[in-house]
């Protein structure tokens, strides 16, 4: 399997598959979100698109970065977010880095968004597709941020069957700058668990498949079951 890692602004065509990471937090949070019951999670360009989808459906569920503001429901914090019921409903997420990374590459026939929490599943659904060619796209940093591109690595390695080592891949996402600066509650809108929930390895068996709905890049979840040599 061919693997790349690019940030955001070096994407310079429509690669045939990409894998968009972000793990501390935007798609932390979205596996949250589908673990707490939503249907699927629109991802929006701006905060205004954000507040504008709302308005349109008022059942929706709008959810960004950093502190909390009028018109959203819900900041991008798994440990804020993991105690909400979201049964049937539909999460517009707009994030710093993750959903710009994944709206960067909406058009590639398969696009799939991704942390620790779904690594396994992300790349097991790699190899069930028979994926010759992946472009990994490290959201944070433009690129550098070390926590996004250690899940990147680690996927790919497993996507390959190269039964990498988990432990030295979450050891680089604990060192990186965002799990410190979350650690010592320099960003706004976390919960003291977040470091924690971004760094859970495999926490939810299912895949996030971003797709084209009705002129709306929307995200669901793929439930893609373990091998049973993983088992």
């Amino acid at each position: 399997m061919d693997s790349s890692f690019l940030g955001i602004d070096e994407v310079a065509e429509v690669p045939a598959v990409a894998v968009v990471v972000d793990v501390m937090r935007a798609f932390t949070v979205a596996a949250w979100a589908f673990e707490r019951g939503a249907e699927k999670i629109v991802l929006a360009g701006s905060l205004d698109e954000a507040l504008a989808l709302k308005a349109r459906r008022p059942g929706w569920v709008a959810l960004k970065d950093g502190a909390a503001a009028p018109g959203f429901d819900a900041v991008n914090s798994p440990g804020l977010l993991r105690d909400v019921d979201l049964g049937g409903r539909t999460v517009v997420q707009k994030t710093t880095a993750g959903t710009v990374g994944a709206l960067a590459v909406k058009d590639a026939p398969l696009v799939l968004c991704a942390g620790f929490v779904v690594a396994g599943a992300t790349a097991r659904l790699l190899r069930d597709r028979g994926c010759g060619s992946v472009t990994y796209v490290v959201t944070g940093e433009d690129g550098r941020a070390e926590e996004d591109l250690a899940c990147a690595q680690y996927i790919a390695g497993r996507a390959a069957g190269d039964g990498a080592d988990a432990d030295a891949y979450l050891r680089r996402a604990a060192g990186s700058r965002a799990a410190a600066e979350l650690a010592q509650g320099v960003r706004e809108g976390a919960h003291p668990d977040d470091v924690a929930l971004c760094l859970e390895l495999d926490r939810f068996s299912f895949a996030m498949v971003a797709s084209q709905e009705d002129s709306l890049t929307v995200l669901r979840p793929v439930a893609v079951p373990a091998a049973p040599a993983e088992l």
